[in-house]
């Protein structure tokens, strides 16, 4: 069994092989007449299209447009024509007419698309490749600011060199290593703390100059 899109392609081809005059007479006669399917005729006055088309005055008699009609029916008896099956007849005899009076150039229009798809393409491609430009510029400036931006503790050896309490560490992998680095600048800084105070000049507390001063007024 056909599918519904081929019978309709089939309707379609058929239609536009008639005669324009045969065309348009049938546009009349299925408006103008009871239209049936899967006979010529029938007992209530019903007629197909293309005796439609005969009362109109048209006199062509084109056999694959009976069987085209009859394979978008499936019609298997004779029966009225649905709404759906008129509508759609109607639909095709009028657009078929239309390229008829308006000389459409099929290979001009197929060009036409042709260029329009290709423009399309041409400018979705430009597109594409922008944004990757894009992309790659921004990806370039991130990394120029991450190479000129340092983040995190600047490094003040040069500052805090001279400044007490402040020192740098050089990193250790062993915590052995650590802890006698850490052992001997304890060592160091206590080494500085008592020359600190046994340097010269500096004052005495008050009570062993009391104590030096006394025996010397009892002599």
């Amino acid at each position: 069994m056909p599918s519904v899109r081929a019978s309709t392609h089939d309707l379609r081809s058929a239609i536009d092989c008639l005669p324009v005059t045969t065309r348009a007479a049938m546009l009349d006669g299925v408006r103008a007449n009871v239209i049936i399917v899967g006979a010529y005729v029938d007992r209530r006055g019903g007629v197909c299209p293309m005796l439609a088309a005969h009362r109109q005055g048209a006199r062509t008699d084109f056999l694959p447009f009976a069987r085209a009609w009859d394979g978008f029916t499936r019609a298997k008896r004779a029966r009225r024509a649905s709404v759906r099956e008129l509508r759609v007849l109607t639909s095709h005899l009028e657009s078929s007419l239309l390229a008829e009076e308006e000389d459409v150039d099929l290979g001009e229009a197929i060009a036409e698309h042709r260029s329009l798809a290709a423009q399309t393409r041409i400018e979705h491609t430009r597109r594409r490749l922008g944004t990757r430009r894009r992309a790659g510029l921004d990806a370039e400036s991130s990394q120029a600011v991450s190479v000129r931006t340092r983040f995190g503790d600047p490094d003040r050896s040069e500052e805090l060199r001279r400044r007490p309490g402040w020192s740098w560490l050089r990193p250790f992998r062993r915590l052995d290593d650590y802890e006698q680095a850490i052992a001997r600048a304890e060592a160091d800084a206590g080494a500085g703390s008592d020359a600190a105070i046994r340097a010269p000049g500096r004052a005495e507390p008050a009570a062993d100059r009391g104590a030096e001063r006394e025996p010397a007024a009892r002599a």
